[in-house]
């Protein structure tokens, strides 16, 4: 009888022990799942972000952000680049208004300082209020852009020194190529503000992607969902170009693939 109890108790004690280590792990396991760290995006860092931009077509971006905004935010046809390039880059953001005849030396010092502040990555966005035939900026700025690393510069305006631009190899997009300056018909009137270039409304930080097919504004809130979508835009596409080329038919590749 006595066996048979002591029996008894060291089932009842192996039972014990087995379901609070069976608690234990569980408790353990739960407490291992929220000390993981969250999964992240693969464009959760700026250089990702960038990296990701330099390689999808501005198109696509350009389609994404109007499939997930309902807005179109590229810039007007009138923006050309000086030779042919593509860029992508966070904004540093300049306004230049008009103020003809103006003889105060320091009246442009600010569009200067914009680009001695500006970090490695960045797009110089520039707006020049009527500025079709004023140069915006020539080619010791574009030396002082390129010296501090920045990706390329956009100018709602002219621009001129192109044959050192393009010597040095910074690319720029811009609404005209002209020999004028802008000093003592222009002054700054503000960095890191919102401005409106090729009629894009474009904020600092924004992230400014162009190539031969035009320059698109993302709105950095949205750019690595933006980014994720014109990436598999590309892949459809660049998909479909073999499927027509072996099967002649472009009809048949947009009932294959969903994508125009």
């Amino acid at each position: 009888m006595v066996n048979h109890r002591m029996a008894k108790l060291h089932v009842r004690t192996g039972i014990f022990w087995l379901a609070a280590l069976l608690l234990a792990a569980i408790l353990g396991s739960s407490w291992l799942l929220r000390a993981q760290p969250q999964a992240v995006s693969p464009f959760s860092d700026r250089a990702s972000l960038l990296a990701g931009f330099r390689h999808v077509e501005v198109a696509s971006v350009s389609d994404a952000l109007e499939q997930l905004t309902g807005k179109a935010m590229y810039m007007t046809h009138r923006v050309q680049p000086i030779f042919t390039s593509r860029f992508a880059g966070f904004a540093v953001t300049v306004q230049l208004k008009r103020d003809e005849g103006n003889d105060d030396p320091k009246a442009l010092d600010g569009m200067l300082e914009a680009i001695d502040n500006g970090p490695a990555d960045s797009v110089y966005v520039m707006a020049v209020e009527q500025g079709e035939d004023i140069a915006g900026m020539g080619g010791l700025m574009g030396s002082a852009m390129a010296a501090r690393g920045f990706s390329g510069a956009v100018i709602d305006g002219g621009v001129r020194d192109v044959a050192y631009l393009r010597k040095l190899g910074f690319p720029v997009f811009a609404s005209g190529i002209v020999p004028s300056t802008s000093v003592h018909h222009y002054r700054f009137a503000g960095s890191q503000i919102p401005v409106v270039c090729g009629g894009v409304t474009v904020n600092a930080g924004d992230v400014v992607v162009a190539d031969a097919d035009g320059v698109v504004v993302v709105p950095l809130a949205r750019a690595a969902e933006v980014l994720t979508l014109a990436e598999q835009m590309d892949f459809k596409e660049h998909s479909m170009y073999p499927y027509i080329e072996k099967f002649k038919s472009i009809e048949a590749a947009v009932k294959q693939f969903g994508r125009l």
